[in-house]
């Protein structure tokens, strides 16, 4: 298994394998090597030297493989979702496990046919371990694609603003990864809008950043919750009427709020406790930064008042439920009687 930059390091070096296995929830840096590998490959010429396959017609591939490239050298396959290296459940399905043990034998016979006449790349949502992958990686390159860490997506970011000659500090590219979320995809849209807004020689602040980008909601709840600590009713009811003109629907409001609330309480409790953090709250490598803020956050409720919060909360989307209050109101109200 390689890490995503030691493939980009191959790739930019224009060096391709014949065989790869890419997966994983970051789909943007993997869609973006997949498009590297494309161009290294050169001309396509789609049912040539160009084949797609998915879970239809993946019983095609070995035929497919064998298959010369008429008029080009090579021939470039991309298995998309296939199923194939999925966990088989109790109850396993006779032909793709028929398809997989066909397929495993046949790379493993024929790595000199492979090598020599095809780049075949396999692009799936999740791959679990068993012998095909476990095959694959013995002969080829395999490469999960996870949700990059803060240090390595400040990285990222920066490098392009560099490209690009436009300066951002530390303080406003935390800033705006707090803001952005951590997908590579939503903060390349993000940081475009910035770069082209400054200009070459120009610098992004945190107020560039306030002014242009689209806020994740669960930013946004932190802002209306900062508010909350502070009894600043005012401006808790300015962010959540912000979030309803931005057509955020109400009940996804409601629920991230409730998340929120919770996350809260979990940190009271595990600090309490003396329990990790991190484990507690269940987050992912790629918002353990979120650690600390939760733990500044949660400094400004105790925990009778957070579990009085959450009870409100639940209770208002019972009642929103049944058709006796008006969600809109029902938070408006629950956020007015903590502040009073």
């Amino acid at each position: 298994m390689v890490t995503i930059d030691n493939l980009e390091k191959e790739l930019k070096n224009g060096t391709l394998a014949s065989l790869y296995l890419f997966y994983g929830e970051e789909l943007f840096l993997l869609e973006s090597n997949l498009n590297k590998i494309k161009k290294i490959f050169g001309e396509c010429v789609k049912g040539i030297n160009y084949i797609l396959i998915d879970n239809n017609n993946i019983q095609e591939l070995i035929s497919d493989i064998e298959t010369p490239a008429f008029g080009y050298e090579k021939k470039l396959i991309i298995a998309r979702n296939t199923g194939i290296f999925k966990k088989e459940g109790k109850r396993k399905d006779t032909e793709i496990s028929k398809i997989k043990e066909k397929l495993n034998k046949y790379i493993e016979e024929n790595k000199k046919t492979i090598e020599e006449s095809v780049v075949l790349v396999f692009v799936e949502e999740e791959a679990e371990k068993q012998e095909l992958l476990t095959t694959i990686e013995k002969n080829g390159i395999v490469c999960k694609f996870e949700f990059q860490k803060p240090a390595q997506i400040e990285k990222r970011i920066k490098a392009i603003c560099m490209s690009y000659k436009v300066e951002i500090d530390n303080i406003a590219l935390n800033y705006f990864i707090e803001c952005c979320g951590t997908s590579m995809q939503d903060l390349i849209n993000e940081i475009r809008k910035l770069i082209e807004y400054k200009g070459e020689g120009g610098k992004i602040t945190k107020q560039d950043i306030d002014l242009l980008t689209i806020k994740k909601l669960e930013s946004v709840i932190f802002d209306l919750t900062d508010s909350l600590g502070k009894k600043d009713i005012e401006t808790a009811l300015q962010v959540l009427h912000n979030l309803i003109y931005s057509k955020e629907p109400l009940q996804k409001i409601l629920i991230t709020l409730y998340n929120h609330f919770k996350k809260l309480y979990f940190t009271k409790v595990a600090i309490k406790n003396n329990k990790d953090l991190v484990l507690s709250l269940k987050l992912k490598p790629n918002q353990i930064f979120l650690a600390n803020k939760y733990k500044m956050q949660a400094k400004s409720f105790n925990e009778k008042e957070l579990k009085k919060i959450l009870r409100e909360l639940i209770d208002l989307d019972y009642n929103y439920k049944n058709g006796i209050i008006d969600l809109q109101i029902g938070l408006e109200s629950i956020l007015c009687v903590y502040c009073f």
